[in-house]
């Protein structure tokens, strides 16, 4: 099958383009910048200039693929309002390209803030709604496009992708903790985070081009949830850093940006992902991978 990625020379897309060759796809990538494009033409892929801005770019890649997977996003913690509208722009205008086709096409979601006090499922729709709401409300938009002949798919990753080289939340903490010489955590830290090896989130995703009916919501959740505290106790051990408890108050100003996250209660399950598709994760936990120096080097 040929596949138009987006996302294709980042984190979790160069992964996922990785085991999408291996499985004997042909590969069509998006990339922003010559580097990006050099890295993914080293590969065997096929490059698309663009970004997640070049709607041109990105409609021209849609038409000309036989499945789309779109992972790219611009993370601008800084602006979440021109990062949630650059995704429903782009969510809008892959779908649109493929009205009436019954195309694949997956796309990156999470499964932050589906659930409270419980762990959240497959069966928890969004509550985000229109182009106002988080992430642009770009996973109902996506999967509007059903009842319209588009074969849409969420693939909802937890908060923490993990693995060597991993620049995401992860390695952010481990950063303020080698900043400030302490490895902190959120209040009683029981507040808990599901979370993913890289290699088993690339796998869900070929498995779920492969698999997953129209409409489907996949939670990429290799772990239900690990404690900010344990989090906070392996990056301790992994700097020889002492760990300690930072006051409601006083989080913001500890961790920064990062802080409201920390603080947040994002545990999910998996159970229906794994019957679907015969998931099963195999890849190092969280806490091993902290462990074994995978975040030792930012």
């Amino acid at each position: 099958m040929h596949v138009f990625v987006t996302g294709a020379s980042g984190w979790i897309g160069s992964a996922t383009v990785d085991e999408l060759l291996a499985q004997g796809h042909k590969v069509t990538g998006l990339a922003r910048s010559a580097a990006s494009a050099a890295a993914l033409d080293a590969k065997g892929v096929h490059v698309r200039r663009g970004d997640l801005d070049d709607l041109g770019s990105i409609r021209a890649g849609a038409e000309n693929a036989e499945a789309v997977i779109h992972l790219a996003n611009k993370h601008d913690f800084a602006n979440p309002a021109a990062s949630s509208a650059a995704e429903r722009a782009a969510v809008q205008t892959i779908g649109d390209t493929l009205v009436g086709t019954d195309r694949p096409f997956l796309f990156a979601s999470g499964v932050a803030g589906l659930a409270q006090g419980r762990p959240s499922t497959e069966d928890d729709a969004s509550s985000a709604h229109g182009p106002d709401s988080a992430r642009g409300g770009s996973e109902n938009l996506a999967l509007e496009f059903v009842d319209r002949g588009v074969h849409s798919v969420s693939l909802r990753f937890s908060p923490t992708v993990h693995g060597t080289g991993d620049h995401g939340f992860i390695a952010v903490i481990a950063a303020v903790a080698r900043e400030k010489g302490v490895s902190g955590y959120p209040g009683d830290g029981t507040n808990r985070w599901a979370a993913v090896h890289r290699s088993d989130a690339a796998r869900l995703v070929a498995l779920g081009l492969e698999k997953a009916p129209a409409g489907a919501r996949l939670h990429a959740v290799a772990e239900q949830g690990v404690s900010t505290r344990e989090i906070a106790e392996a990056i301790g051990r992994m700097f020889d850093l002492p760990v300690t408890s930072i006051a409601t108050n006083d989080i913001q100003d500890h961790f920064g940006w990062i802080g409201n996250f920390f603080a947040m209660d994002f545990e999910a399950t998996s159970t229906g992902t794994r019957e679907l598709l015969g998931w099963t994760p195999t890849g190092p936990t969280l806490i091993e991978d902290i462990g074994t120096d995978a975040y030792s080097a930012h």
